[in-house]
């Protein structure tokens, strides 16, 4: 698969016949539990470009390893992308699983 097919989302006809992406379509957002910053890559050592605070809710597009951290649901090296050059840490996310709950990045 080509980078450009990875990100040109499929399409599907909605209720009302709109056209939806199926990356929409099936997206879930998860509540962040605690106040997290979020950073512009996988770790606390990238700049910081923002924060939210617990009970946000937030879509992950992508998930994929980095630092490892220590946080309110546990200990995890994932970290979730919730949108361009924005991170947090998937200890600060309540996804209900200690993996994996998106593609990876």
């Amino acid at each position: 698969m080509s980078s450009e097919e990875l990100t040109m989302p499929a399409t599907a006809d909605g209720a009302d016949g709109a056209e939806l992406t199926i990356e929409a379509a099936t997206a879930r957002r998860y509540a962040i539990v605690e106040d997290v910053n979020v950073r512009s890559g996988p770790g606390t050592g990238y700049d910081k470009v923002g924060r939210l605070s617990a009970g946000t809710f937030v879509t992950i597009g992508c998930q994929k390893p980095g630092e490892t951290v220590t946080g309110p649901t546990g200990t995890s090296k994932i970290w979730d992308r919730i949108g361009s050059g924005r991170y947090v840490s998937d200890t600060y996310v309540r996804t209900g699983s200690n993996g994996y709950v998106a593609p990876r990045c």
